[in-house]
């Protein structure tokens, strides 16, 4: 990003940055950063801003090790604010929450960090634990066996293609997590396909 694009002059030079969540887009904090917050940002790969209240610099997490990982910098239309794309680590919010504007949506990011968390911390009376447990083979046997399923169940229209399809997602996210495959990867061959 060439930091001359932004009009620092309409404002005062602290431009609004909003900050998203990379995975799942959804709205973590507003912050502002001057131009050297914005150069260390870029130049470190973690999310500083400018302290309106202490006159300074802050790395986001410096104290509470809840970093903003930087992915992506955009600049709106004016010039004048900043969309931050970032993968936060622990809550953004100084009060323990995801978001400074509430809780985690469910979504399938979510989804993922939850399936993600059955492989790291496995359990004996977790599915998920159990799927990865038997292996990649038995995983991939679920993932056809839910597909046939939603197929089935929107042939014979029994009502159920909703739950159907929520089994085939759960096992497809969980078969992509044993393959290091993230749902935005998907995402990112959709979008361009359909370009």
């Amino acid at each position: 990003m060439n930091l001359d694009n932004i009009d620092w002059d309409k404002v005062n030079g602290l431009v609004p940055a909003i900050v998203q969540d990379f995975k799942s887009s959804q709205v973590l904090m507003l912050g502002y950063m001057n131009k050297e917050a914005l150069e260390n940002t870029i130049n470190t790969n973690f999310v500083h801003f400018y302290s309106r209240t202490k006159k300074r610099l802050w790395k986001k997490g410096e104290t509470s090790g809840n970093v903003l990982l930087l992915n992506d910098i955009q600049l709106d239309c004016d010039r004048d604010t900043l969309l931050i794309k970032a993968s936060n680590e622990g809550p953004t919010c100084h009060l323990g929450q995801y978001s400074c504007f509430g809780e985690e949506e469910f979504n399938i990011s979510k989804l993922e960090k939850i399936i993600e968390s059955r492989l790291d911390n496995p359990s004996e009376e977790s599915y998920t634990s159990s799927l990865f447990n038997k292996g990649i083979k038995e995983i991939a046997k679920k993932v056809t066996e839910e597909a046939g399923e939603v197929s089935i169940s929107a042939v014979s229209n029994d009502g159920r293609v909703i739950e159907e399809s929520a089994d085939l997602i759960f096992h497809l996210l969980v078969l992509l997590k044993n393959q290091d495959i993230g749902f935005e990867n998907i995402v990112s061959e959709l979008e361009k396909r359909s370009g």
